[in-house]
């Protein structure tokens, strides 16, 4: 694969484009590609079993993005890379990387779909703030506590002392480093001290930010997502965090997010996009997976029927074709301590899995309220989707579908749902019984639909 060094120099030398320029191109040869492949959305199978047309897609992201390649922000210039340099990277990109310590360490493998294999359950609050740092500590020991999961993503600290955390001040590097020394904590206290947390540092924005935190806890062995800017651009910023982790011997999580409404069109915008964002996290953003939520704009989601079905294509476009590990981050518009939040978490797992990926998530209540978060909510995450293992994607459609008729319509108007000291016990980290007989209903439910839990 070329070298970082290499990606670098074609920012400051590679074609000279306005930002504007290349939101115009993206569009515009992501819609002849979409056309020229014959990508068609199929509502009725929104996890669709049609190897031919993931095949396809495979072929068409990678030529979408021989031609597009990724804008440079600070430089206005276009990284592109051959054909040739991309299927060498597929050749040669990481695979089966290990996260975590001791008996908590793990392989993070490719999954096909359909797969037997056990999924990898990436679980938390995916960066929604919490209140303080005691919550902060007492969420990410619930999640520890969480059977089967795999690794953990924090929260963020909204307050520190009574103020409000603001990006690049002071406040902000203390936050991400009590973010790690708090979690590495609390998970010593819930018995899982080598779990691996890999979304770096939630209360991180800046490059300063998330490196000053780094020091204070994080190992190798965990994971720092570094993300792209929508659609296909990156900046020094993000480039500078690259570096670091790279020269660490870190574990980089490549994140990418397509957007439905925006620049990629509809849903076969989406899926192409998907793919081709699968090449970038390799050979640009240098991961060691690729963490992906596609994402609808009007509504602040990924459990549309529409998304859902971007996601399913394209994580059986990528699994079928690549061996660089994908993770679909679930991010849901009902809030917790609602049905409408088990039904999207269940669709979303259930198409993420069956597809060939693994997850992360639940991010809840598009996950935008403080303290609307809860360690039963993953619970519930990791439980479906040792449900899926070996599922068809034929039954997994079925399912999904009758998930989608409880909610797609009420995706405008989700509830909020409640805060987490609202329907747990802090101190013991206990659900109430209005929560657990929910939890419990909603179990039964989805057994009627198929799923055959473990426990």
């Amino acid at each position: 694969m070329i070298s970082f060094l290499d990606i670098f120099k074609r920012s400051q030398t590679g074609p000279y484009m306005s930002e504007m320029d290349f939101e115009l191109a993206f569009n515009q040869k992501l819609n002849e590609t979409v056309k020229k492949y014959a990508i068609k959305y199929d509502p009725e199978h929104p996890i669709p079993r049609n190897d031919q047309l993931v095949d396809d897609l495979f072929q068409a992201g990678l030529e979408f993005y021989e031609k597009i390649g990724t804008y440079c922000v600070d430089s206005q210039r276009v990284i592109k890379v051959s054909k040739e340099e991309i299927l060498e990277a597929l050749a040669t990109a990481p695979t089966d990387p290990v996260f975590g310590d001791g008996k908590d360490a793990k392989t993070l493998r490719v999954r096909p779909p359909e797969s037997d294999l056990p999924p990898w359950c990436f679980i938390g609050a995916v960066g929604a703030a919490c209140t303080d740092e005691y919550l902060l500590s007492t969420l990410v020991e619930g999640y520890g506590r969480v059977p089967l999961a795999d690794s953990i993503t924090t929260p963020s600290i909204k307050k520190m002392n009574g103020m409000t955390v603001v990006v690049n001040t002071p406040l902000e590097i203390l936050a991400c480093i009590r973010t790690v020394e708090l979690s590495r904590a609390a998970l010593r206290k819930a018995g899982r001290p080598g779990m691996p947390i890999m979304n770096c540092i939630a209360s991180a924005v800046t490059d300063a930010s998330k490196i000053a935190g780094s020091q204070f806890g994080l190992r190798p062995s965990d994971g720092w997502v570094i993300g792209s800017m929508a659609e296909m651009k990156i900046n020094y910023e993000r480039m500078n965090e690259i570096v670091y982790v790279s020269c660490l011997g870190g574990n980089i999580l490549s994140e990418t997010s397509p957007m439905l409404g925006g620049y990629c069109g509809g849903p076969e915008g989406v899926a192409v996009a998907n793919v081709a964002y699968h090449f970038q996290s390799m050979m640009v953003q240098r991961g060691v997976c690729q963490i992906s939520f596609p994402i609808q704009f009007k509504h602040a989601c990924n459990t549309s029927r529409d998304v859902l079905w971007a996601i399913s294509t394209s994580n059986q476009a990528i699994s079928r074709n690549s061996r660089f590990p994908l993770i679909t981050i679930e991010i849901l518009s009902a809030g917790p301590a609602t049905e409408m939040c088990f039904y999207e978490n269940a669709a979303q797992v259930i198409t993420d899995l069956v597809s060939g990926g693994n997850f992360e998530g639940p991010g809840v209540g598009k996950n935008v309220h403080v303290d609307h978060q809860n360690p039963w909510e993953a619970k519930f995450s990791v439980e479906v989707a040792y449900a899926t293992i070996g599922m068809k994607r034929d039954v997994a459609n079925d399912i999904v579908k009758a998930l989608l008729s409880k909610y797609e319509s009420k995706i405008p108007e989700a509830p909020k749902g409640k805060r987490f000291q609202d329907c747990f016990n802090v101190e013991t980290l206990e659900p109430n019984s209005e929560y657990l007989d929910l939890y419990r209903k909603v179990k039964e439910e989805l057994k009627t639909l198929g799923l055959k839990f473990k426990y």
